[in-house]
C-alpha cells in the first residue's frame, strides 16, 4: 500500500507539472475589466496605471442603475487611500445585479470598498451580502466593522470564481439587509480578471495533503477567498508589479512572531522559472527575497521562524508556501534541511528547497490544506513555523521562505481519501493514461484530462442560487416575540464581560433577564464578521417559530434593530453536553444520565425528521449543540444549518453545499453532497461515542498517542470490531456498565456510522435501542442489588447530579476482552 501511495504521489506531480505551463512573458488575461464604480467617467487612470471605466452608462449596470440606486463621493480624501476607485461609491437600497459577459474559465473576482462617511448614509446600516451567479460571497457583511478589525482605511475581498457555460456569464449581486430598516449595501470598484485554470485547485486531480491526516485531498473548482497573499522579507508589491493578474502581495512584517534575518538575492544568483513551472505562480520579486535561520546551528536548534495568521474557525485553507534558494552557497541537495509545521502539526521534516526545485536560483512552492478547527471563538490564529532538523547532516542548520499565500475554501468541492477504499482502478489507469500520453504528446493532456476523468452531470455542477427572502415579518405570528434591542442592552449591562456565558460560530451568548427579571434567557448575539449571518438567522427564527417539543430548545424573541441580529432563548442552566464530558472540571456523569441524555436528543431530532409536515435535517449534530436545563432535561439547539427534507418517495434527498462540523459529517453527504436525514444518523452515531469514551470528535495534536486516530468515528469501530472498545471508554465509566447495556449502545452507534445512508438506521430505531439500552442497565442494576442482599424496588436518585444511578460495579459481569 505504501508503494501504491508513494507511485501516485510521484505519479500526481509529474502530471502537475504536465498541467503548469511556463510563460516567458507575463499571463494575458481573457478578461480584464476594472468598473469605478459610482463615477461617470469613461475613462480613469488609477495611480498604478490601470484604466477604470465609470459604471454609469456601463454595459454591466443595465438600464436600472438609476432606479435602484445612487452615487455618492466619499466627504474626506485620506492621503493613504487612492483616488481611483475610492472617492466615488454605487450606494443600494435595493437589490442590484451587475452582469458580466466572460469567456469560460476561473476569474479573479475583487470588490473594493472605502468605508469612508459618505452625505446623508448611517454606517451603522451598512449590512448587505454579496452574491455571485452561483453562491453567496460576503454575509451579512459590514465593511465599516471589518475595516475596523482589520485596522486600514480601504480593503479589498478578492475571490477566485469559476465562471462556466456555452455562454459564460458572471453575475454579481448587491443585497442590503432585509432585516434592517433603512440598510443598504455599497461597494467602489469591481474588478474581473481572468487567471490561470489551476492556479489553485489543480483540477481535482493533483493531491494536497491535509494537515493532521494520513491521506490526502483533491480540490476542484469552487469558491476560493483569498486571505493573506504575502511576499515574505520583501516591500510591498503592487497589482501592476504582479506577473498580469493584478496581485497585491503585501509584507508580512506584521504576522512575524519570530523572524530574525530577512535576505535578498546574492548578485550572482539570477531567478530562473524552469519549463515545467508557472512563472505566473509569483512574481520575480517574491522569490528574491527571504526570511531565513542564520547559520549558528546551537542557536537555531532553541528558534524558529513563525507567522501567526488569523483566520476564520471551522473553515478548510490552502496553504501555499513559495521557496526559492537565494544564498548562491547552497547549491547541493541536503545542504539546507528544515521542518514545516502548520498549526503544531508537523507537514515536513526533511524539507528540502534544492532537491524540489532541482537548483539554486529556482522557484518551487508546496500546497497543503488545513482545517481550522470550528471552536468557541470565531477567529483562531493560524501558525505557520520552520524550524531547522537538528537530527539532519545537513551544512546549514536553518530554514528559508520566500512567500505565504493562505486560501480560504467555501463551498468547494473537496473529495476526502478512504482509508479502507484505496485508489480505485478507474483512476488508477486513468492517471496511467495521462502520464503516458503526456510524455508521448500523443494527445494533448487538457483534452485527455476532460476525456477520462468522471464528469459531473450538469445538475450537479450548478450550485444553488441565493435564497431571496426578504423579510422575516411573514413569520408565524403569537410564537415568537420582537424585543427591543434597548431591552436586551439593558439586561445584558451593556453586554458586558461578566455576563457571557459562550461563544459560538454565530456569536457570543448572555445570560439576561426579562419581564421584570421573572425570565432568565439566554441571548445569542451575531457577530458582523461571522460567516453565519442572515440566512442562517432567518432560518432560526423560522424553524423554531413553527415547531414546539420538550426536546427542541424553545425560541423567546429575536431583535433584528441597529445592524443587530439577536436570537433570545429559554436559559440552559447545565450548559453543553459537551461541559461535562472531557476538558472540565465537572464532575463525570453515569452511565444512566448519559444514556437519559441521549434518548432525549434522539427524541427531539427523531421529531424533526417525522414530527413536522415535511422532515427537518439539523444538518449540524454534536454535543455542543445539545444543551441540558435545570433538570437535566436534553434539548437539540442550534438550526441556523437546517434544512427542509423531501417528502415525496420521488425525491430521496437534498442537493446542497457541504456544511456542518469536521469530524461530524456523513462522509456519503460530503462526497455526494445528496443530503437526508440519515446525514444528521451519522453525525448522532460520533455524539454516541463521544458520550461513551469523553473525548473529542477529532482528536487534538496535543495527545501524541500513537494507539489513537483523528477520528474518534474511525477509531472507536476499528476497536469494536477487534473487541476492545472496553479499553477505550470513559475510564469513569469502567465497571459500572451493565453488558448487555453496553453491547446495545455500542451496536447501534456502529449502525449510525454505516458508510452508506441506506445501511443506517432510523432515528425511531436508534430512540428504541438507546431506550433498550437504559432498560437493561437498570435491569442489571436491581439484579446486582439483590445479589448483594440490597433490596430495591426503584432506582434512587442520589444527591450528587453527576451520579444519577448509584455506583454499583459491573466487573464481574463484563465480557471479556475480545469477544
Amino acid at each position: 500500500m505504501d508503494s501504491m501511495i508513494t507511485f501516485l504521489y510521484l505519479s500526481f506531480f509529474f502530471f502537475h507539472l504536465v498541467l503548469s505551463v511556463s510563460h516567458e512573458s507575463p499571463y494575458v488575461p481573457d478578461n480584464m475589466i476594472f468598473l469605478d464604480c459610482g463615477s461617470s467617467s469613461s475613462t480613469t487612470y488609477a495611480d498604478d496605471g490601470r484604466k477604470w471605466t465609470g459604471d454609469i452608462g456601463s454595459t454591466y449596470a443595465g438600464s436600472e442603475l438609476d432606479n435602484k440606486s445612487s452615487t455618492s463621493k466619499a466627504l474626506k480624501k485620506i492621503p493613504s487611500v487612492p483616488q481611483v476607485p475610492y472617492m466615488t461609491a454605487r450606494i443600494f437600497h435595493s437589490q442590484f445585479t451587475y452582469t458580466f459577459r466572460l469567456s469560460p474559465g476561473l476569474k479573479f473576482v475583487r470588490l473594493h470598498f472605502y468605508p469612508a462617511s459618505y452625505p446623508g448614509l448611517d454606517h451603522s446600516k451598512a449590512l448587505f451580502s454579496v452574491a455571485s451567479t452561483t453562491d453567496t460571497l460576503l454575509s451579512s457583511f459590514n465593511a465599516y466593522r471589518t475595516a475596523e478589525a482589520m485596522k486600514v482605511d480601504c480593503f479589498t475581498k478578492e475571490f477566485s470564481i469559476a465562471v462556466l457555460g456555452n455562454e459564460p456569464i458572471l453575475k454579481v449581486t448587491f443585497i442590503p439587509s432585509p432585516i434592517i430598516s433603512g440598510s443598504y449595501a455599497f461597494v467602489n470598484g469591481i474588478e474581473v480578471v481572468s487567471m490561470p485554470q489551476y492556479l489553485y485547485s489543480g483540477g481535482g486531480v493533483i493531491p494536497i495533503p491535509l494537515v493532521g491526516q494520513e491521506f490526502p485531498i483533491l480540490i476542484e473548482n469552487g469558491i476560493f477567498e483569498t486571505v493573506y497573499r504575502l511576499n515574505v522579507g520583501g516591500n510591498d508589491i503592487s497589482p501592476k508589479d504582479d506577473t498580469g493578474m493584478f496581485r497585491a502581495w503585501s509584507n508580512d512584517s506584521k504576522y512575524v512572531f519570530k523572524a530574525e534575518l530577512t535576505s535578498t538575492a546574492d548578485s550572482n544568483v539570477k531567478i530562473k522559472f524552469p519549463s515545467t513551472f508557472p512563472s505566473y505562480s509569483a512574481p520575480v520579486s517574491v522569490y528574491s527575497t527571504a526570511r531565513f535561520m542564520g547559520n549558528d546551528r546551537s542557536l537555531n536548534q532553541n528558534n524558529n521562524l513563525t507567522w501567526i495568521l488569523p483566520v476564520d474557525s471551522g473553515s478548510y485553507y490552502l496553504v501555499r508556501l513559495h521557496f526559492c534558494e537565494i544564498e548562491l552557497a547552497v547549491k547541493q541537495i541536503n545542504e539546507r534541511v528544515f521542518m514545516i509545521f502548520i498549526n503544531n502539526q508537523t507537514t515536513e521534516d526533511q524539507a528540502d528547497v534544492i532537491a524540489w526545485s532541482g537548483g539554486n536560483g529556482v522557484p518551487v512552492y508546496r500546497d497543503y490544506a488545513v482545517f481550522a478547527t470550528k471552536g468557541s471563538e470565531v477567529r483562531q490564529d493560524l501558525w505557520i513555523t520552520l524550524h531547522s532538523n537538528n537530527e539532519s547532516r545537513s551544512i546549514y542548520s536553518s530554514a528559508i521562505l520566500n512567500g505565504l499565500e493562505i486560501i480560504k475554501l467555501t463551498n468547494t468541492d473537496i473529495i476526502f481519501s478512504s482509508h479502507n477504499s484505496g485508489v480505485g482502478p478507474k483512476i488508477m489507469n486513468m492517471i496511467i493514461v495521462i502520464i503516458g500520453a503526456a510524455i508521448g504528446g500523443v494527445i494533448p493532456v487538457a483534452y485527455m484530462f476532460k476525456f477520462f476523468w468522471p464528469h459531473r452531470s450538469s445538475g450537479e455542477w450548478t450550485l444553488p442560487v441565493v435564497s431571496k427572502k426578504t423579510s422575516i415579518s411573514r413569520l408565524p405570528s403569537g410564537f415568537c416575540q420582537h424585543l427591543p434591542f434597548a431591552e436586551i442592552k439593558a439586561t445584558t449591562n451593556s453586554f458586558d464581560g461578566d455576563m457571557l456565558i459562550g461563544i459560538g460560530g454565530f456569536g457570543k451568548v448572555y445570560k439576561g433577564y426579562i419581564q421584570s427579571r421573572a425570565t432568565t434567557v439566554a441571548i445569542k448575539r451575531g457577530n458582523p464578521v461571522s460567516r453565519q449571518g442572515v440566512h442562517e438567522f432567518q432560518t432560526e427564527i423560522e424553524l423554531l417559530s413553527k415547531l414546539r417539543h420538550l426536546h427542541l430548545v424553545s425560541l423567546i424573541g429575536y431583535c433584528e434593530e441597529d445592524g443587530e441580529m439577536i436570537l433570545v432563548y429559554d436559559y440552559m442552566a447545565h450548559g453543553t453536553l459537551r461541559d461535562h464530558l472531557y476538558k472540565t472540571q465537572k464532575p463525570p456523569l453515569s452511565w444512566k444520565q448519559r444514556l437519559t441524555i441521549c434518548i432525549g436528543a434522539a427524541r427531539g431530532i427523531h421529531y424533526l425528521h417525522t414530527g413536522a409536515n415535511q422532515p427537518i435535517i439539523h444538518r449540524d449534530v454534536k454535543t455542543t449543540n445539545i444543551l441540558l436545563d435545570e433538570k437535566w432535561v436534553a434539548k437539540v439547539s442550534d438550526f441556523g444549518l437546517s434544512k427542509v427534507g423531501p417528502n415525496t418517495v420521488s425525491h430521496t434527498h437534498v442537493s446542497t453545499l457541504v456544511k456542518g462540523t469536521f469530524g461530524y459529517l456523513d462522509p456519503e453527504y460530503y462526497r455526494r453532497r445528496k443530503l437526508t436525514e440519515k446525514s444528521d444518523v451519522y453525525s448522532f452515531g460520533v455524539v454516541l461515542f463521544e458520550v461513551l469514551c469523553a473525548r473529542p470528535a477529532v482528536n487534538p495534536v496535543e495527545e501524541e498517542d500513537e494507539e489513537e486516530e483523528t477520528s474518534l468515528a474511525e477509531w472507536a469501530l476499528r476497536c469494536l470490531d477487534k473487541g476492545i472498545l472496553d479499553q477505550i471508554i470513559d475510564p469513569y465509566l469502567k465497571g459500572k456498565i451493565a453488558p448487555n447495556s453496553l453491547t446495545t449502545f455500542a451496536e447501534i452507534a456502529k449502525k449510525c456510522l454505516a458508510d452508506r445512508g441506506i445501511e443506517r438506521p432510523t432515528m425511531g430505531d436508534v430512540l428504541w435501542n438507546l431506550e433498550l439500552a437504559l432498560q437493561l442497565q437498570e435491569s442489571a442494576y436491581e439484579k446486582e442489588s439483590i445479589i448483594h442482599g440490597m433490596m430495591v424496588n426503584e432506582v434512587t436518585v442520589m444527591t450528587n447530579h453527576s451520579d444519577m444511578t448509584p455506583g454499583v460495579e459491573f466487573s464481574d459481569l463484563m465480557l471479556p476482552t475480545g469477544r
